[in-house]
Formats: structure tokens, C-alpha cells, sequence
């Protein structure tokens, strides 16, 4: 007997970020190391982002869409960055994306790490240290972005577009990630944004470098029972009891059994 293809279901890799409600990130297990990995994560993403900024050598694809908004629609860089955060939350409804305490503290502590970065951070002099600072910032902005991520406390705006097309396409993060900074850039640039070399080179390397870095810092949650997660119409119903009237069995049985009644 030839072997069962095996099913769909089989064939598909587990997601590295399982789509959780604000409750289950919440009530899953490893949140001593869990919480600190976030936290860790979102403060030195907020200084790697910094860095690029620093470097001179062009921004990011966000920043570059962001600019090209502001520009367009003759409005700050700050009221631009709150629209697209909010045009980006909408994209979630389809995505069925869910928000998490990572989706809070992102918008919370990222802004005050680069500021903070900002603060004590030299300037470079020469070609040399802003390539220096573009390189460093690009390799740290995608293992941050991966460690926050993979603490499974939800995704802040952005990085929630990459995680629910992830999810719901099945193909590779470096594949979806790089769609989507290539996009944002380019539609950024169409608006009047600057595109740098840096530019370029943060669209293109960011999603190799994040589908790198996330599944070496996930953290693997406890797998939910099957049974459970599938509910009470998965248990299959006891069979029922066999029928021990006379009448269920053999006709000779029953005949014997209806004799048996008219000598009582």
C-alpha cells in the first residue's frame, strides 16, 4: 500500500510568531525571560534607527515615505508619521493582525531610546564613520527588530504588516520583508522622499538579516493541547451500547425469546 500524501497542514512550518491575542501573550509561560528580551529589544531599536539617522547615507524606507507624505501633503514630519501609523493600523483588519503590550510599548519607547541615543552619540567625521554608522545600524536595527518580535508580545504598526503577509502567504519573512521596504520606498520617493545609498541598502538587506536573526531569538512558547484548541466537536461521540433485548439478535433468538414469554 503505497504512503498517504501527507496533508497541507503537515507540509506548513509552524509561524516563528504565532498569531496571539492581548491575552494569550499575556497569559503564556517564559515571561522572565520574555519581558526583558522585549524591553531590550525595543530600546535598542529605538538607538539603531539613530544610527542610520546619523549616518548621512540615506534613511530608512519609512522615514523615506514619511518625508515624501509630509511633503505632499504640506503637513509636518511628525502629523505625516502619526497618519501613516494609522493608515498601517488599518491595514491590519484585513490581515487579522492582533495588537499586544510589544504594539503599546513600541510606540512608547522607541521614540524616547533614539532621542536618548541622539543625546550622547558623536557625530561622525568622514566617509568611513558614516559607513561605519550605516553598517552597524543596519545590522543592529534587524536583530532588535528580531529580538523584540520574537519576545511574542505582539508587533508594533509596521512590523505588523510583515508578520500578518508572513502568516497568511506562508512564504519567508526576507521575502516579505524586502517586498515591503522596497515598496514604501518607492512609493516615498514617488511623494518627493530622498532616497540615499543607505536607502538602498537597508531595503534590500533588512529582510535577509530579520529572517536571520528571528527564529535564532524566538521564544518558543508552550504548544496548546489539540484537543483543546479544537473544542468539544472534535471528541468523537461514544458509540452507543449494544441492544440486549432478544429482539436485536438472531431470528431463532427471537423466536426462542417469544416462546419463552408465552410459557411465563
Amino acid at each position: 500500500m503505497a504512503p498517504s500524501a501527507p496533508s497541507t497542514a503537515a507540509r506548513r512550518p509552524r509561524p516563528v510568531t504565532p498569531r496571539l491575542g492581548f491575552r494569550a501573550q499575556i497569559r503564556a509561560g517564559r515571561k522572565a525571560r520574555r519581558i526583558p528580551q522585549l524591553l531590550a529589544g525595543l530600546v535598542g531599536y529605538g538607538a539603531s534607527v539613530m544610527l542610520l539617522v546619523e549616518s548621512g547615507l540615506g534613511a530608512a524606507s519609512w522615514n523615506v515615505l514619511t518625508e515624501g507624505t509630509a511633503a505632499s501633503l504640506g503637513i509636518s514630519f511628525g502629523w505625516a508619521t502619526n497618519l501613516i501609523s494609522v493608515l498601517v493600523l488599518l491595514a491590519w483588519i484585513p490581515l487579522r493582525e492582533l495588537p499586544g503590550l510589544g504594539t503599546l510599548l513600541n510606540v512608547a519607547i522607541v521614540g524616547f531610546a533614539a532621542d536618548a541615543t541622539a543625546a550622547v552619540l558623536p557625530a561622525p567625521h568622514g566617509i568611513v564613520e558614516r559607513g561605519g554608522y550605516l553598517v552597524l545600524g543596519l545590522v543592529a536595527l534587524a536583530f532588535f527588530d528580531a529580538l523584540y518580535l520574537g519576545a511574542q508580545f505582539g508587533s508594533g504598526p509596521r512590523d505588523g504588516i510583515m508578520t500578518g503577509l508572513v502568516r497568511l502567504t506562508r512564504l519567508p519573512i526576507a521575502a516579505v520583508r524586502t517586498c515591503i521596504e522596497v515598496l514604501v520606498a518607492g512609493l516615498g520617493w514617488l511623494l518627493g522622499g530622498t532616497v540615499g545609498a543607505g536607502t538602498v541598502l537597508i531595503a534590500l538587506s533588512m529582510g535577509p538579516l530579520v529572517g536571520y536573526f528571528l527564529p535564532r531569538v524566538a521564544v518558543r512558547l508552550p504548544a496548546a493541547d489539540p484537543s483543546a484548541a479544537a473544542g468539544p466537536s472534535a471528541v468523537p461521540p461514544p458509540a452507543p451500547a449494544a441492544d440486549p433485548s432478544p429482539a436485536a439478535g438472531d431470528p431463532q433468538d427471537r423466536a426462542r425469546g417469544v416462546r419463552g414469554l408465552v410459557r411465563k
